[in-house]
């Protein structure tokens, strides 16, 4: 029973849930990129080479021959994962940016100066009775 004890703490520590729910929104953001940059980055870009689709560009190292698939270098899915990466990376670097920017607003902000309390409200009080009927304050509790 000792192991899947420890087994279950494993897998109930935040940690562990915190990672697998980043690992999942972290696929799915991957998949949105990627529909993002095959269906609407790239048709522009090969309209713009001539109508060229890159995942389609490979070099025949060997023809197809009795029965055996042809060898090609599929330069082209390497440029389409290229751009797939960077759109990514960059799309990463606006996220994080735009939270560091968020968390340095909120450090920059004052902190909200304290409610007095029922004892200090109550003091200023008297010192302000004392005051309106003029009598002399100790140097201490003028303000």
């Amino acid at each position: 029973m000792g192991i899947l004890q420890e087994f279950k703490e494993f897998a109930v520590k935040g940690n562990a849930v915190d990672m697998a729910v980043g690992i999942i929104i972290g696929a799915a953001f991957g998949k949105i990129i990627s529909s993002l940059v095959a269906d609407v980055v790239m048709p522009p870009i090969g309209m713009l080479i001539g109508g060229v689709d890159f995942s389609n560009l490979a070099i025949t190292l060997k023809e197809a021959a009795e029965g055996a698939p042809a060898v090609t270098l599929k330069y082209g899915a390497f440029i389409q994962t290229m751009v797939d990466f960077t759109i990514i990376a960059f799309a990463i670097f606006m996220i994080v940016k735009l939270i560091n920017s968020l968390k340095k607003k909120q450090e920059e902000a004052p902190p909200a100066a304290p409610e007095p309390t029922k004892e200090e409200l109550l003091l200023t009080e008297i010192r302000d009775l004392l005051k309106a009927k003029n009598q002399s304050l100790p140097p201490n509790l003028e303000k």
